[in-house]
């Protein structure tokens, strides 16, 4: 078994979800949010930034930890453990576009009930649900602040 850790960004503009769609040679994969492997020497807040920046081209900054995920699959030569650690993000603006190296062929800002429709895996739409909520307290909190 291979273990694998990867970092991703639930991020928020506006209230609205930023997702990726991937189709692979015509194939659906599905609609996800960005996140990728840890790279030598990288933090895993500089590691989820980075994934952002390159699959949506998206400057977003870290509000807080929110959590992790883990699931299993078959590589190609062994069964990989992954874990994901996740990060509530912000953008500045809904411009977003997606890294075609990496498959993607779509990607957008989404209101959360289209956002957890679209979502293709489980823990995913759970972490979104999560980062929803501290955004929503986050944003109350800053409200309060300048008042």
């Amino acid at each position: 078994m291979i273990e694998a850790v990867s970092c991703g960004g639930v991020v928020i503009h506006k209230g609205k979800v930023l997702l990726l769609y991937k189709n692979q040679n015509g194939r659906y994969m599905g609609w996800v949010m960005p996140k990728g492997t840890v790279e030598s020497g990288e933090t895993f807040k500089q590691t989820a930034l980075r994934e952002v920046k390159e699959e949506t081209d998206v400057d977003a900054e870290i509000i807080k930890y929110i959590g992790k995920t883990q699931y299993t699959f078959r590589g190609s030569n062994d069964i990989v453990n992954k874990t994901v650690h996740w990060y509530l993000m912000t953008a500045d603006s809904f411009y977003c576009k997606p890294q075609a190296e990496e498959y993607f062929a779509d990607a957008g800002f989404y209101k959360q009930h289209e956002a957890f429709y679209l979502l293709k895996f489980h823990d995913e739409k759970q972490m979104m649900r999560r980062a929803y909520a501290e955004y929503n307290e986050y944003r109350n909190k800053t409200y309060k602040y300048r008042q």
